[in-house]
């Protein structure tokens, strides 16, 4: 697998990597990680936990096929924005399998399979001079959930529970690279309503801007550092406020009433989804939220009432559980993994 993860690049590419990488390992086969992993002390801890060897990351496409024949790689996963888009051709044309896992944008990869696993994928058409060569697995049917998710599911999507001083989770990825943890912590503390709340704090920057906010008349605020216990802290909260990322899937699968901000512009379109099809609320996108003047306020104001409105509502909690707790299944990586097993030992059959 080539992915990348660190402060400005966040985490999401490599999460859902280890997810994937799982599946694998159970299924029997041997998982290799090529990248960086910047300042991330437990990202890499996952990774060693798992017995996943972590190596530098090839960068041009000679570099990754050579590193593919010097390992005997059968399959090679590609998880990136940066990467070069010529390396998943020059994979192909020496043998090696290759998975892009994109969204949306392909960036002109010529690969054998996509993995486009964000909600309504499954419903685009692409347009002229677009089609993707190779086959295309679309939606969050094939959401990748790592087994700490799997195994939180609960067995019903979560009932309608009325709490004085509802708990609350707050947090922006592994390493909020946008430092959206302080601005939406200034907006729940805004609603006046009483709650209980977590913020995950990605940097030690964030963490001191989180501080610097006062909770009002029954509200408490602790900052915690990212922790391997994301998927129970998730599954204890009345509500989660998050970016629109790859933890949108986990939080789905976990049946989790949630409220939701597009942090960067690849989120929008999927944000946009979910949001319309009342998996989670929108609580709109961050340049809004941090902007300033009438426009910023007014954002703010409105993102506000959207939080106020699930604090002190059970039920529109409740609602909004159940349809994301029935749109993710946790089974997504096994169908992935399905689908290049099946190729992988159909190009290896004689005949």
């Amino acid at each position: 697998m080539r992915c990348d993860a660190g402060p400005r690049r966040g985490v999401g590419h490599l999460v859902r990597c280890l997810a994937l990488a799982e599946e694998f390992l159970a299924r029997g086969a041997a998982v290799t990680v090529f990248g960086t992993v910047e300042r991330l002390d437990w990202a890499t801890a996952e990774l060693a936990a798992r017995g996943i060897p972590l190596l530098p990351g090839p960068d041009s496409a000679a570099e990754l096929v050579e590193a593919a024949r010097r390992h005997h790689l059968d399959a090679l996963v590609l998880d990136s924005y940066e990467l070069d888009p010529a390396a998943a051709g020059a994979l192909r044309a020496a043998g090696v399998y290759t998975l892009a896992i994109i969204d949306g944008d392909s960036r002109g990869q010529v690969a054998d399979l996509y993995l486009d696993q964000n909600f309504g994928a499954e419903l685009q058409r692409p347009g002229p001079g677009t089609e993707l060569p190779g086959r295309l697995l679309a939606g969050s049917g094939y959401a990748l959930l790592r087994d700490t998710v799997i195994s939180a599911r609960p067995p019903v999507a979560p009932p309608a529970t009325a709490v004085s001083r509802p708990r609350v989770l707050a947090f922006f990825g592994g390493t909020d690279a946008v430092g959206a943890a302080p601005v939406l912590t200034r907006v729940l503390v805004a609603t006046g309503h009483p709650m209980d709340l977590t913020v995950i704090v990605g940097r030690p920057e964030i963490e001191a801007e989180v501080d610097d906010v006062a909770p009002g008349r029954g509200q408490t605020i602790r900052p915690v550092p990212p922790t391997t216990s994301l998927p129970a802290l998730i599954t204890e909260a009345d509500l989660v406020v998050s970016a629109a990322g790859t933890s949108t899937w986990e939080l789905c699968c976990l049946g989790a009433p949630s409220a939701l901000v597009c942090v960067v512009d690849n989120q929008r379109e999927s944000y946009t989804r979910v949001v319309r099809h009342g998996l989670a609320a929108g609580l709109g996108e961050l340049p809004e939220l941090t902007a300033g003047g009438v426009a910023g306020r007014a954002a703010r104001a409105a993102a506000a009432r959207t939080l106020h409105g699930l604090l002190s509502s059970p039920q529109r909690r409740a609602a909004l559980a159940t349809r994301a707790w029935s749109t993710v299944d946790g089974q997504g990586r096994a169908r992935v993994v399905d689908a290049v097993f099946d190729a992988v030992r159909a190009a290896t059959v004689p005949g």
